[in-house]
């Protein structure tokens, strides 16, 4: 197990999609879950791995995709007192299993990346200091070649970019300077990056802005590229712009990784309840969740085995357990027909 999740996650890793870990590192029986027990979990919600059954799993993968939101690690505990611990998150433990879990989670973030179009000094110095502070770098320019780009990790002597894999987290430096602004501009603004970033005057920042608005590129996409580049130092050297530049994608990525402020609020996620031991692939999240109304576990009704009708309208189980439970005494669990249990 230990050989496929690191496989897995050296996977994830060459993809540069982010993910977070989860290690059982203490438990309390009877529960499923063991110390050294691992899963990985995709930004989506799937989990692949086991780190237990029942409620850990929910838990895990909404602490999990906060994870990925704020950056930050933590440890959480899955007990059935929930007794409040400095450091560690609580869950109270609703299923029958009964014991306790604390799970590490640690979220694994791709490096941002810096898509550089320009053979500039500008351009190449910025190359050279966000390779310096880890992150990737992507340099296109026509006559670019690797004494001009010596570290970066992918170099283009075209400016077309549909063969380059381009998310709202690439940060778009057009560095031009005189040499093909206009077509790199363009290729930048018909991108989905969130960040462009446009190396020249006001002036002429507007001058090639009205050049894109005739091409076809839409006034809002325009007003979203930042002319001049960079935060304002009062920069006048290549290399004092550059720092300039890569201090504002710093700072812009620091600002998405802001944890909220309010520290009750939870990511709503859906999650497919899992029964029986660990499985190799995703464990898919649903679309369409209800809670069981004998232990309070999420169940996904598109795939929930157990379910009773009750009221004229279906009730949906967990396990076995909490089925018969209900059928035994359906009126000391019995809901209101506007819970979202209950389904027509």
């Amino acid at each position: 197990m230990f050989d496929h999740f690191l496989n897995k996650a050296a996977e994830l890793l060459a993809k540069n999609e982010p993910f977070v870990t989860a290690l059982v590192v203490r438990f309390q029986a009877p529960i499923s879950g063991k110390p050294g027990d691992k899963a990985i979990i995709y930004a989506d919600g799937k989990m692949w791995g086991w780190i237990g059954g029942g409620c850990a799993q929910p838990a895990v993968i909404k602490e999990a995709l906060k994870a990925l939101a704020d950056g930050q690690p933590r440890l959480v505990r899955i007990s059935p007192d929930g007794a409040p611990e400095d450091g560690i998150i609580d869950y109270t433990m609703t299923c029958h299993s009964g014991g306790s879990l604390d799970i590490y989670i640690e979220p694994v973030l791709p490096k941002p990346h810096i898509l550089i179009l320009g053979r500039s000094p500008v351009a190449q110095t910025l190359a050279r200091l966000g390779k310096a502070i880890g992150y990737r770098v992507s340099a296109a320019a026509p006559g670019a070649d690797h004494k001009q780009f010596p570290d970066v990790d992918f170099l283009q002597t075209e400016l077309n970019l549909d063969g380059l894999r381009i998310t709202s987290d690439t940060f778009i430096v057009v560095s031009t300077q005189g040499e093909n602004d206009e077509e790199a501009l363009e290729q930048a603004a018909k991108s989905s990056a969130s960040y462009i970033a446009f190396v020249a005057s006001k002036v002429k920042a507007e001058k090639v802005g009205e050049y894109l608005r005739r091409e076809g590129v839409s006034s809002e996409r325009v007003s979203q590229i930042r002319a001049p580049a960079g935060l304002d130092l009062r920069a006048t050297l290549p290399e004092e712009i550059a720092v300039s530049i890569l201090a504002e994608v710093v700072q812009l990525k620091s600002e998405r990784a802001r944890p909220s402020s309010d520290p009750k609020k939870t990511v709503s996620v859906t999650v497919l309840p899992v029964l029986g031991p660990p499985v190799s692939g995703h464990q898919p999240a649903s679309h369409h969740e209800v809670r069981d109304p004998v232990c309070g576990m999420t169940v996904n009704i598109a795939v929930a085995k157990y379910k009773s009708e009750h009221r004229g309208s279906s009730v949906y189980f967990c396990c076995a357990r909490c089925k018969q439970a209900f059928d035994l005494e359906p009126e000391k669990y019995s809901l209101p027909l506007s819970s979202s249990n209950l389904s027509v």
